[in-house]
Parts: structure tokens; sequence; C-alpha cells
């Protein structure tokens, strides 16, 4: 594989752009997510769409910094609950939250490449090259900002579109509030995302850049789940922050759908739906699932839709059983 292959990649079709996410080949090494490519022992990096050096930061450069400091933070949560007696952590729920997070990768790691061909593909008909428009530390700050407003609107719509909801609520079906309940994360997530995201290579936004740069995020997202982490004044009112992201897990009637926010909650302030934490927060579901295992819970709402959906008394009903909010009823029973 030599440097003009590299430098080509924008130009391959999409069966042709998986096969190269996937290979390994003489001192050429393409990073698991394709994210950049290191020329023999050398600290040449160069992006895989334009092929023009660049220094930038790999999914494994994140990890090796983010995934120590996730660990320590989950140590340290669980040694002060249980030596003040917090109760944080629970046997049943955190091996609940085990088993979704281990179907949460193995369907990763089957659509991981696939989706991330998807991207490239995609990138070859982007409408601007963003790459080409701004300075390296103005490409990043414009994908974090990009990737979290259009988070927030996913975020948003699985909470009020049935079906999505159906996935996210794997999510939600805790009752505790940890650093580990942010890798309760649902088996068909990594599927429902991609819609999404697709908008991001359209637009001209590197997939090379997008990734690390949402995997980032993510890693920030851990940070919001715990109830060690108090308030943090005028800081709560820009960043999802412990205490919003707290707000956004409540079952409390004042909680319900607010807080979307990954990185940012000033998009819900700009969207009408950023709540402060007042009162104690419950959290969990408005009707808990009552079971910590995996399979269950992944297929708990699933269920509940192909029952409704039977019941259905016309194709209305049937969409709004499918697409509506979680809570959507027909008009004939909303009167009842």
């Amino acid at each position: 594989m030599s440097r003009t292959t590299v430098e080509s990649f924008k130009d391959l079709d999409y069966p042709q752009a998986l096969n190269f996410c996937s290979v390994f080949y003489n001192e050429v090494v393409v990073t698991n997510i394709c994210t950049a490519v290191r020329v023999g022992k050398t600290l040449d990096v160069y992006l895989l769409s334009w092929g023009r050096p660049l220094l930038m930061i790999t999914t494994t450069d994140v990890y090796a910094v983010g995934a120590p400091i996730i660990v320590g933070l989950i140590f340290l949560e669980v040694v002060v609950s249980a030596f003040k007696k917090y109760e944080f952590y629970k046997l049943g729920d955190t091996g609940g939250t085990l088993g979704l997070l281990a179907g949460n990768v193995f369907v990763s790691l089957i659509t991981q490449g696939l989706t991330l061909g998807l991207y490239f593909y995609l990138y070859q008909f982007r409408l601007v090259t963003i790459n080409e428009l701004f300075a390296p530390w103005i490409i990043w700050l414009i994908t974090f900002l990009s990737i979290d407003f259009i988070f927030y609107w996913y975020h948003r719509a699985s909470h009020r579109v049935r079906f999505l909801w159906a996935i996210h609520m794997n999510h939600h079906s805790s009752t505790e509030m940890n650093f580990f309940v942010a890798f309760r994360q649902a088996w068909f997530g990594p599927i429902s995302k991609t819609p999404f995201f697709m908008v991001m290579p359209l637009i001209g936004f590197d997939p090379s850049i997008t990734v690390v740069a949402a995997l980032c995020s993510r890693l920030w997202g851990v940070v919001g789940h715990t109830q060690w982490i108090g308030k943090l004044g005028w800081l709560d009112g820009i960043f999802n922050t412990p205490s919003t992201h707290r707000v956004h897990h409540g079952t409390n009637p004042e909680y319900i759908d607010s807080n979307y926010g990954n990185l940012l909650i000033v998009w819900d302030r700009l969207f009408g739906t950023y709540v402060k934490e007042e009162a104690q927060v419950v959290f969990g579901l408005v009707n808990n699932v009552e079971t910590n295992n995996p399979i269950k819970i992944t297929f708990y709402t699933w269920s509940a839709i192909i029952t409704d959906v039977k019941s259905a008394q016309s194709f209305d009903e049937v969409i709004g059983y499918i697409v509506g909010p979680p809570d959507w009823l027909p008009k004939e029973s909303k009167n009842l």
C-alpha cells in the first residue's frame, strides 16, 4: 500500500472503502477505525481523505489517556461508596449493566467497519471540504460542536419517538446513578445513531476526525453519571455536568424529557429543554422493568410495541404506536 493509495481513498467506492478499513499491510498500519496511517516507525501521520501531513490524535491515543481515567473514577467511586455507605453500586444492577454492555460491544464490533466505510463513501459527495477551509484547531472545534448538536437531536428523538425509545430506555433502566451506568448501553444503540450522523460526511466533515472527536465526547459523557459530584455553579448552565445529567435520568415529573446535551447544555437552553436540579432525583423509568436480565430489558419496550400494534384499530394507530411518543395513546383511549 503506497502513500498514493492513502491519498486517493476518497475515490474508493463503498466495498473498497470497507476493505481498506480492515487492512494491515507491510509497515503501513491503518488504525482499527481508519483514523490515520503511520508509515513505518516514524511520526508522519496523514489524514486519509486529503493526504496533507498533520499531527493528529487517533482513537488509540484517546483510549490510552481516557480509559485509565475512567477506570480510576469508577474505582474511586466504588471505594467512596463502600467506605461512606452511599450504596451507589448494587450487585444486580451492575450485573445488568455488564450484560447490556457486552451486547453493545458485540454489535459495535460487527457494525463499526460497515458504518465507517459508509461514512467515507458518503464523504465523496460532500458539499465542502472542511479540512481545506480552517486551521486544525478550528476544524476540531466545529467538529465537536457539530457532533454535540446532532447528538442533542438524536438524544431528544430517542426520548420522543417510541421505537427509538425502545432502544434508549435500556440506558435509563437502572435505578442507580454511578459512573458505570454510563456503560449501560443498548444492544442496538450503534445502529440507531448512524442515520443521524450520516449528515456529517455529506456536509464535509472528515470521518477520520469525526470518529476521534465522537470518542472523546462519549468519554466525557461518562463523567455526568454520578451522585458523587454535586452542583458546579455556573458550569451547570454551560456544560452537561453531573447535576444536569442527574436531572436527565430523573423520573420526577418536573425532570421528564430534559437536558439532552452531551458536552454542552446550551442546546437545551436554546431549545427549551433545560431544567435545573432542585428536588431529590428519583432514578430509573416511570414504570421500571423490575429486572436486571439484559435480554428482558433489551426487548421490554419492543414487546409492548408489538402488543399495541396488534391491537391497533387503524393504520394511523399503528404509526402512532411505533413513531409517536412513548406515552402515545389513540384519541379514544385518552378520552376514557
